[in-house]
C-alpha cells in the first residue's frame, strides 16, 4: 500500500484541521501508521502537525 502523501504532492499543514481529522479516530488519538498507510516519514510529520494543531486549538485533545 503506498503512502497518501507520497503518491501526491500534498503537504502535510497544521493550519488543515478539517484534512488532520482524517488521520485521527474518534476519540482524538492520532491513528497509528498501519491503519492509515502512511509511511514513516509522513506518519512523524502527521504526528507532529496534529499536535501543533491541538496546540493552536484547531483541534480537541479529546472528545466528550
Amino acid at each position: 500500500m503506498a503512502c497518501h502523501f507520497c503518491t501526491t504532492s500534498y503537504p502535510i499543514d497544521y493550519k488543515q484541521p478539517g484534512e488532520l481529522r482524517r488521520f485521527m479516530s474518534g476519540q482524538a488519538k492520532i491513528s497509528k501508521k498501519k491503519k492509515t498507510g502512511t509511511c514513516s516519514k509522513h506518519q512523524r510529520e502527521l504526528a507532529h502537525a496534529i499536535k501543533r494543531a491541538r496546540f493552536l486549538g484547531l483541534l480537541p485533545y479529546t472528545l466528550r
